[in-house]
């Protein structure tokens, strides 16, 4: 039978959701809760792999087993087992051929500013600090350039292999939330699916347009033309949330 979990996790101690021999991972915690609520090893598949310190909010992960444990009654059951960083929000059964990363849809994204004179303990684990103020109207009309089918070539890290650097982003959303000693902007990318670190220097270069620091021509030229010097830096991991994966039905 198969199940699907929804899982949330604080991404800052683990070295992404990928096993790996030199760091803990989220897939090791995982993997090995489930382990212990079953009693034998089984093998968990997420919708994509989030790169080291990244958060998730609403991760997606599928696995197949004989379990007498109700569908519903293992999220309660695993996060027994699981650290306080790591929870199974949801769990459900799943259909025979859901697969947790070939059958998503949609993939969103957050990334989390705040604009402050000074740095804020309270926000400072799952946003990066930014000292001066933001055009946020200009962050707006950056993100309008990166919508729509690209070559995202340019924004991603290289060594990365993957048969193509295409991607689909249907929106790209900017939230700002003022106040009087501090302005919290997020960041919203809605896509098809991700490169290594896409979502990172997207965000850093739309900083960079808005800052004055890249214009549009160069923008146009990092899709067009793949040219990495066009762009602006990728910005820390702390930032970026996986917030949602669609498969065009609702799983849970």
């Amino acid at each position: 039978m198969k199940y699907a979990l929804l899982v949330s996790y604080d991404g800052t101690d683990y070295g992404g959701w990928q096993i790996q021999k030199n760091a803990v991972t989220v897939q090791q915690k995982l993997s090995e809760a489930l382990e212990k609520t079953l009693g034998f090893k089984v093998g968990v598949t997420a919708s994509g792999r989030t790169d080291s310190g990244v958060h998730a909010a609403a991760q997606v992960c599928h696995f197949s087993a004989q379990t007498s444990v109700p569908a519903e009654r293992l999220a309660d059951a695993l996060n027994f087992n699981l650290p306080s960083d790591i929870s199974v929000l949801k769990s459900a059964a799943a259909p025979d051929d859901f697969d947790a990363t070939a059958s998503a849809k949609k993939k969103t994204y957050c990334y989390r500013l705040y604009v402050s004179g000074k740095r804020h303990p309270l926000k400072d684990r799952y946003s990066e600090h930014i000292k001066h103020q933001i055009d946020i109207e200009k962050l707006v009309e950056a993100g309008k350039f990166f919508e729509g089918e690209h070559d995202f070539k340019a924004y991603c890290a290289a060594g990365s292999q993957v048969k193509t650097t295409v991607r689909t982003v249907y929106s790209v959303e900017v939230k700002p939330r003022f106040s009087p000693l501090v302005t919290d902007v997020e960041v919203f990318v809605t896509g098809n699916g991700f490169l290594y670190n896409m979502v990172r220097t997207l965000v850093g270069t739309m900083l960079y347009f808005a800052a004055g620091r890249v214009s549009a021509e160069d923008i146009k030229r990092s899709l067009e033309q793949g040219d990495r010097n066009s762009v602006g830096k990728t910005m820390p991991a702390k930032g970026l949330t996986l917030e949602a994966v669609d498969y065009g039905f609702k799983l849970f």
